[in-house]
């Protein structure tokens, strides 16, 4: 199914989706597999595979840290359309830069992403204006979404030409800044997730949209689901969560337990599952 669809049927269960973000080859490709899988077991929902480029603009210091590592290992675009294909069954994103899906070539790259069963594309540095050529290419794949991203600043001109072009979801950014793991949940989600529902009822067709950047608690998940005994004034609503950091953070710790970088995989694995078990039971709607 395609990712609108995902959501459709998540929200039919009584449940918000858990977007879950992994670098591809971070340690490795071979642990990329793994990892998703143990992502997976726990409850992730729709699969954000990173696939990293050397000046991630957008990204914190811990993915960042994970790029380059992962670009040391070896990982470049057919290596990573290659890891990609062979995780099944689950709605998977691609999260990259502009400069890769260039030089690439724009059919290639989305011909790649359908063969390799990615449902939809993030480009942080692709702006609505400047992303029609992308845009045609995408609609002439019938599961292919180009997603964007909705900031606290983006302006209501701006906010109505995303909506208009949005496909699969919008992606919404909790703060101003990069990713990373925050403390608390910024007070500008819930009035941001309002605007853009505004839009949506003037517009006349709705997106999922689902918050990221700085999602790395459960109860971080709760509030911007607004999936337990709701506040309409502080808890956001939105259809699903997106975290990344956090779950890089628990391979980098799984990796400085072993010996010369090896890591204690098999504990590494089951502390992704788990943790993505507690942010999942959070999507349930009470």
């Amino acid at each position: 199914m395609n990712l609108e669809e995902k959501f459709g049927a998540l929200k039919r269960k009584g449940e918000k989706a858990l977007v879950g973000f992994v670098t591809a080859g971070y340690p490795s490709a071979e642990a990329t597999t793994k990892i998703a899988l143990a992502m997976l077991k726990g409850g992730v929902d729709i699969l954000e595979l990173g696939l990293p480029f050397s000046d991630p603009i957008a990204d914190g210091v811990t993915i960042q840290q994970a790029s380059e590592r992962s670009l040391r290992a070896g990982m470049n675009p057919d290596l990573y359309f290659e890891v990609a294909a062979g995780i099944k069954k689950v709605e998977k994103v691609c999260l990259t830069y502009y400069n890769l899906v260039l030089q690439r070539g724009l059919e290639k790259f989305v011909s790649d992403c359908e063969a390799a069963g990615i449902k939809g594309v993030v480009v942080p540095d692709l702006p609505v204006e400047e992303a029609r050529p992308l845009l045609k290419v995408c609609d002439r794949y019938d599961e292919t979404d180009l997603i964007f991203l909705v900031a606290p600043t983006t302006t209501e001109k701006r906010l109505a030409k995303i909506l208009e072009a949005a496909s699969g979801f919008v992606y919404v950014v909790s703060l101003l800044g990069v990713t990373g793991a925050r403390e608390t949940i910024s007070s500008s989600v819930s009035p941001l997730i309002r605007r853009i529902r505004e839009q949506e009822r003037v517009g006349g067709r709705e997106v999922p949209l689902a918050v990221g950047f700085g999602i790395s608690k459960p109860e971080q998940v709760r509030k911007v689901c607004g999936s337990g005994a709701a506040d309409a004034e502080t808890d956001a609503n939105a259809d699903g969560a997106i975290v990344g950091s956090a779950f890089i953070k628990i391979i980098e710790q799984g990796l400085a337990r072993g010996s010369e970088g090896a890591g204690d995989e098999e504990k590494m694995l089951r502390e992704i599952e788990e943790f993505a078990g507690s942010l999942k039971r959070e999507t349930l709607v009470a």
